[in-house]
């Protein structure tokens, strides 16, 4: 007997951790501060969105295993925040055999949905984020993006590495191996070469969002500040990975769409990584800064 019921699998409720409260960037606290949060009308300082995304790797992992993790991409579209002392728990659909991609989502213990996103391996259909991109509306006059021009690429190319002690700055105040202590989902393929297929310690899905972002100054993209921005959708694809602690590898970045909303004036940065060489691509994230209007000086007068 067979049916076309769609099944999907759910991971547990879990608790997670809030590891941004002191983040600073433009001379300032971010959103994740309890207290500027509040004086942008929300309740506290969220939880950074692709905290989440390792809630999704047990379910992945099923999905499509050693593939996951080496040719997977996670395109998320974030809905609502979630402080510290909220549940949250992962979904996603069961695909076809022998299918590439699916829908995943999460929610809070109440139903309140946190994230969409679609969830492949490969270079399959478009994803979620590339749907969404491509249908974006041209902005409006920008005032503080107005100096972003899309096509615009960084500055010059940028080394990373993520070694597990290393502080990885103001934009992430805390360690790999203090993420791993604080982690919704272990594995020992995070800090154990031996344990890992791969022989080398990998670096966890959410920490990638991380290890990008470690040096998006050096781009030095001509936004107008001090402003307050969040992540308003954020997809990140292994191309040839898994992506190795103590690695290095070089980041290029070019700006992929501008946009407006009645909040917030947005730019969607593509990071391209490759390895140390800078020749072959490894990794690729799209990140949709959302800046809050009314978090930057004389908004509301300029416009």
């Amino acid at each position: 007997m067979s049916f076309d019921t769609p099944l999907s699998l759910a991971g547990p409720l879990r608790e997670p951790r809030q590891m941004l409260a002191d983040q600073e960037y433009g001379g300032h606290s971010s959103i994740h501060d309890d207290a500027m949060a509040e004086k942008l009308g929300f309740r506290a300082g969220p939880i950074e969105g692709p905290t989440h995304f390792s809630q999704f790797q047990p379910l992945l992992a099923k999905i499509w295993g050693r593939d996951w993790f080496e040719r997977g991409c996670f395109s998320s579209h974030f809905l609502n925040m979630v402080v510290e002392g909220e549940k949250v728990r992962a979904f996603a659909e069961v695909p076809a055999e022998g299918a590439t991609s699916t829908r995943a989502w999460a929610e809070k213990a109440d139903g309140t949905p946190v994230l969409e996103a679609s969830a492949s391996v490969g270079t399959g259909g478009p994803t979620l984020l590339e749907a969404r991109m491509a249908a974006l509306r041209p902005p409006g006059k920008l005032l503080i993006l107005e100096d972003l021009k899309v096509g615009m690429t960084g500055a010059k190319d940028e080394r990373v590495r993520m070694d597990p002690d290393q502080n990885m700055g103001a934009l992430y105040p805390f360690s790999l191996n203090q993420k791993l202590a604080a982690i919704t989902e272990t594995s020992p393929w995070y800090s154990d070469a031996k344990a890992s297929p791969w022989g080398r310690a990998i670096i966890p899905f959410e920490m990638l969002s991380v290890l990008f972002e470690y040096t998006s100054r050096e781009a030095a993209f001509p936004v107008k500040g001090p402003a307050v921005g969040l992540f308003a959708d954020q997809e990140i694809r292994v191309i040839d990975g898994p992506l190795f602690v103590g690695e290095e590898y070089v980041l290029r970045r070019e700006i992929a769409a501008l946009a407006e909303s009645k909040r917030t004036e947005s730019y969607w940065v593509r990071t391209r990584v490759f390895d140390a060489k800078g020749q072959k691509q490894v990794a690729e994230m799209l990140l949709n800064h959302a800046t809050m209007k009314n978090s930057y000086a004389g908004y509301a007068e300029a416009g």
